[in-house]
C-alpha cells in the first residue's frame, strides 16, 4: 500500500528564507527516484535544482512558477511504494522508491546518491484527472515568511545548513526546532554576525521582530533586545512607512530575489561603513600593448580584467589593511590571510558578485580561466553558494557600460573596492610629449575604519603605476 509524503521546500543555505519557482522539472503522475531533481527555484543568491528525498509517484505539486514560497511550506506530494512506481521502475529506482529511503538533501550532490531513473508518467488509479488527463493537482503556497535580502546575499552567506545554537534552542540552516517556547520557524536573518551576537547575548531571535525591509532581523534589534530584555517579544517594531502615492499607470517592480538581496546590501554597506573615495587617471597603453603579447602565442586567452586581478593581488600584498572586515562586535579589524576575489557581473537577474578563491595564489591565466568560468555560470544562474560567499575584496570593471567613473559602494563587509572605468582615447603628455594615449580612471572606495587616505592613495598609485607600467609588477614576483 502507498505511504503518501509531503515534502517541504528545504533550507537552502543559512538565512535564507524563501525561494521563487521557475521551472518545474516533474509533472503529476511522474515517477520520480530519490534525488531526482524536481524543481528549479530561484534565491536571494543562484538559481538551484532542489532534488527529492522520496522516490515514487508525484501526486501533487505546491505552487505555480513564478509563485514565492516560504522555506518549510509543502513542495511536492509523492506516494511512495505506489504499484505504478513498482511497475515502472528498474531495480536501482526499486530501492530508491522504498519508504525506508529518504535522503534529506536540500541541494544536488548533497546526502544520498541513488541513481536518478527516466522521468516517466503514470496516471496514478483512483486519482481523479483535470486538464486533459493529468492526475488531480492541489495548489496553494501558504504565504511568504521574512524575507530574502541583506548583506550576505550577494557576497556573503555561509555554507548549506548549519546548526548554531541561539537561546538554548538548536537552529538549523534559520529554522527553529526546540519543542517548547515560541513557535518553531524559519528566523529572518541574514548576517551570521547578527546570529553570533544573539548567541553570546542569550537572546532567541525567533522572539525578534526585525526593523529591516519585511521584517529582517539587523544588528540593531538585536542590540536593543539586549538593552530591554524584557520587550524581546516586541523588540525591533518601527513605525511603518507611508506607501508611496503613484500615480496612475505606473509601474510597481517587487523588490525581492536577487535585486532585493543587492538592494539591502548596498543600504547596509552606506549605513555600517565610512567609506572614502579617491581616484587617478593612469595610461593603459602598456597594459593593453602586453595583453596583446600575451594573447599572441596561441595559447590561452588572457582577459584585461584577470591582468587588473593580478595587479589587486600584488597591491594587497603590499597593502594587507585592505584586505580585511571589520568586527563591530568586538572592535576588532581583522586581517584576513589569503584574498577571494569578487568581480561585478551583470546578469539578466540583476548585480551578481562571484568570488575567485585564493586570487592571490593564481597566475594570470588561472585568474582568467577561473573568472571566464565564473561570469558564464553566473549568467546561467548556476553559481553555488560557496561561489557567491566570503569574498574579501571587489574589482568592478564599470567601464563595460561605457562610462569613465564611479564611487563604488563596498561590498560590505569588505573593507575596498576597486573600480575600473572606460579605457579610452585622451590627450596624454607621455615622455614630454603631447601624444594620443588609452587612458582609463581608477577609482577605489575603501573603509576609514581600516586605514587613512595614506594606505589608500599607496595603494591606488601602486595599480596605477603596475597599469602605466606593467613591469613593476616584476619586483615583487
Amino acid at each position: 500500500m502507498a505511504e503518501v509524503r509531503e515534502f517541504p521546500l528545504p533550507d537552502l543555505g543559512e538565512g535564507l528564507t524563501e525561494a521563487t519557482i521557475v521551472r518545474w522539472l516533474v509533472e503529476v503522475g511522474e515517477v520520480v527516484a530519490v534525488d531526482q531533481p524536481v524543481v528549479e527555484v530561484e534565491t536571494a543568491k543562484a538559481m538551484v535544482e532542489v532534488p527529492c528525498p522520496y522516490g515514487g509517484v508525484v501526486t501533487a505539486r505546491r505552487g505555480e512558477e513564478g509563485d514565492e514560497l516560504p522555506v518549510g511550506a509543502p513542495l511536492v506530494t509523492v506516494a511512495v511504494g505506489a504499484p505504478e512506481a513498482d511497475a515502472a521502475a528498474t531495480e536501482p529506482e526499486r530501492k530508491a522508491a522504498d519508504a525506508s529511503e529518504g535522503s534529506g538533501n536540500v541541494l544536488v550532490g548533497y546526502g544520498t546518491s541513488a541513481p536518478a531513473g527516466r522521468r516517466r508518467r503514470v496516471r496514478p488509479s483512483g486519482t481523479g484527472s483535470t486538464g486533459g488527463g493529468r492526475a488531480g493537482e492541489t495548489g496553494g503556497t501558504g504565504g511568504t515568511t521574512g524575507t530574502v535580502g541583506g548583506a550576505d546575499a550577494v557576497g556573503g552567506i555561509g555554507g548549506i545548513g548549519g546548526a548554531s545554537e541561539v537561546g538554548g534552542a538548536s537552529e538549523i540552516g534559520g529554522v527553529g526546532t526546540e519543542a517548547t517556547g515560541p513557535e518553531p520557524g524559519p528566523v529572518s536573518v541574514i548576517s551570521p554576525l547578527v546570529r553570533r551576537l544573539a548567541r553570546e547575548h542569550g537572546v532567541d531571535l525567533r522572539t525578534v521582530r526585525g526593523s529591516g525591509p519585511e521584517g529582517l532581523i539587523l544588528r540593531s534589534d538585536v542590540e536593543r533586545a539586549v538593552r530591554v530584555p524584557e520587550q524581546d517579544a516586541v523588540v525591533g517594531t518601527v513605525a511603518a512607512e507611508p506607501a508611496v502615492t503613484a500615480p496612475a499607470g505606473a509601474e510597481r517592480v517587487p523588490l525581492k530575489g536577487m535585486r532585493g538581496a543587492a538592494a539591502e546590501k548596498f543600504s547596509r554597506s552606506r549605513r555600517e561603513i565610512p567609506d572614502a573615495t579617491c581616484w587617478v587617471d593612469a595610461d593603459a597603453t602598456e597594459l593593453l600593448a602586453v595583453r596583446r603579447a600575451m594573447n599572441a602565442g596561441g595559447g590561452p586567452k588572457v582577459s584585461l580584467l584577470a591582468l587588473l586581478a593580478r595587479i589587486c593581488t600584488a597591491a594587497l600584498a603590499r597593502f594587507p589593511e585592505l584586505n580585511s572586515t571589520v568586527d563591530t562586535a568586538t572592535r576588532e579589524i581583522v586581517r584576513l590571510p589569503g584574498v577571494h576575489l569578487g568581480f561585478a557581473a551583470q546578469t539578466d537577474r540583476g548585480l551578481i558578485v562571484p568570488v575567485v578563491r585564493d586570487a592571490h595564489a593564481r597566475t594570470v591565466e588561472g585568474l582568467s580561466e577561473e573568472m571566464a568560468r565564473l561570469t558564464e555560470t553566473a549568467r546561467a544562474g548556476r553559481l553555488a553558494p560557496a561561489e557567491l560567499t566570503h569574498g574579501t575584496f571587489t574589482l568592478n570593471n564599470y567601464g563595460v557600460f561605457g562610462v569613465d567613473g564611479s564611487t563604488p559602494i563596498i561590498n560590505h563587509p569588505e573593507a575596498a573596492m576597486l573600480g575600473v572605468g572606460r579605457i579610452a582615447a585622451k590627450p596624454w603628455v607621455h615622455e614630454g610629449e603631447l601624444a594620443v594615449r588609452s587612458v582609463v580612471q581608477l577609482s577605489l572606495t575603501f573603509d576609514h575604519r581600516v586605514c587613512d587616505g595614506g594606505t589608500a592613495g599607496g595603494f591606488l598609485r601602486f595599480v596605477a603605476d603596475c597599469v602605466e607600467q606593467p613591469a613593476v609588477l616584476l619586483r615583487g614576483l
